[in-house]
């Protein structure tokens, strides 16, 4: 780690507060360009240190990057990783306030929930199947609070990867029942087709972005609890969103889920 705790702790408070204001910032590389990638997850641990301090429930966690193509791009060989929290999670049919946001856009997701635990190292797609309760469709509604949209991997790790909230619906189904390689999905907005993708386009396989996430939290002394909701990360591009916009998304045998920004 290149960074004290003082200065941890302080750049996880500013990142908060821009979340929790709806205010934007420079990346925080901008005036600490020497932190590494320890230093980004120990700013995304204060910032959930705090959250829980203050009464919030870890419900679950989310991999980002999960494109092949897009970690080539930037040079890393692993997705990134984030937390949720039970203030992120809105029922289908709440409008999400756009006024609570900075800059949202909203991914189609594959979600997983746990029917056990899962850790690593060695964590692997069969061992995520074997221990998934059920899968179901979700959208993630990310809100990177960096000016512009503009961060690199370590600010955007500090900043809980852009996590802001996200939605789960439409019909539950074990894996065993789905090749959740080809599973269709289509993402719609105000009635027109937004994003067209398959599940293969995480990471080949969604279950690879979650054992990836055990692996990852392996290496910290960490696992994935039982009853988690893990999103697996975007199927296909972000899309923006703002007041007056209806989202919905259809999955392949997994039906529909939904939300209105107002």
């Amino acid at each position: 780690m290149k960074l004290d705790a003082h200065t941890i702790a302080g750049l996880a408070e500013h990142l908060e507060t821009c979340e929790l204001k709806a205010r934007d910032t420079p990346k925080i590389t901008d005036e600490h360009p020497g932190m590494d990638w320890d230093d980004a997850y120990a700013i995304q641990d204060e910032i959930l240190r705090r959250k829980l301090s203050r009464g919030a429930r870890l419900i679950g966690l989310k991999a980002g990057l999960t494109s092949h193509a897009k970690m080539k791009q930037m040079g890393v060989d692993t997705p990134v990783f984030g937390f949720l929290v039970d203030s992120f999670s809105v029922p289908e049919g709440t409008q999400v306030k756009t006024s609570e946001l900075i800059h949202p856009k909203v991914e189609p997701e594959i979600a997983f929930v746990l029917k056990r635990a899962l850790a690593g190292p060695g964590c692997h797609i069969g061992a995520v199947l074997a221990a998934t309760d059920f899968v179901l469709p979700g959208i993630e509604v990310i809100d990177s609070r960096y000016r512009d949209f503009k961060f690199d991997l370590k600010s955007v790790v500090a900043d809980n990867t852009s996590a802001a909230r996200f939605v789960v619906g439409g019909r539950a189904m074990r894996p065993e029942q789905l090749d959740l390689r080809t599973l269709g999905v289509v993402m719609e907005k105000n009635g027109e087709v937004v994003s067209l993708g398959a599940g293969a386009a995480v990471l080949s396989h969604p279950a690879a972005a979650v054992a990836m996430l055990a692996n990852h939290l392996g290496r910290r002394g960490q696992v994935i609890p039982a009853g988690a909701v893990i999103l697996s990360g975007g199927v296909t591009e972000a899309v923006s969103v703002e007041a007056g916009d209806h989202v919905c998304l259809r999955v392949q045998n997994l039906g529909s889920v939904s939300l209105r920004f107002a």
